[in-house]
């Protein structure tokens, strides 16, 4: 299982996430999607914690907490749906190399 956390400051970085989480249990991964156009993080991060009782304790206390002047959102991850063809950047269309 995944933890998505949402609405993360974007000041935060992966050891920031990292510490919070590890008072709940062993961090097993961090996943900090950057936006590479701005230079920082998109807002949203994942965790997996190395149990499921683990996750569910921390999901159960952040969800809705504050930290670095924002409400989190910590939910379970649902699973990721297959993207449709095209280039992510142009909305789904090839743009025209011309």
């Amino acid at each position: 299982m995944t933890i998505y956390i949402g609405n993360l400051s974007y000041e935060a970085v992966e050891q920031d996430i990292r510490e919070v989480f590890a008072e709940y249990g062993t961090v097993s991964r961090v996943t900090l999607p950057m936006d590479h156009e701005l230079e920082r993080i998109r807002g949203f991060a994942f965790v997996d914690l190395a149990t499921e009782a683990e996750e569910e304790h921390a999901i159960q206390e952040l969800d809705g907490a504050e930290w670095m002047g924002r409400q989190l959102r910590v939910n379970k991850a649902k699973p990721r749906e297959p993207r449709s063809g095209g280039d992510r950047r142009s909305g789904g269309f090839v743009r025209n190399p011309l």
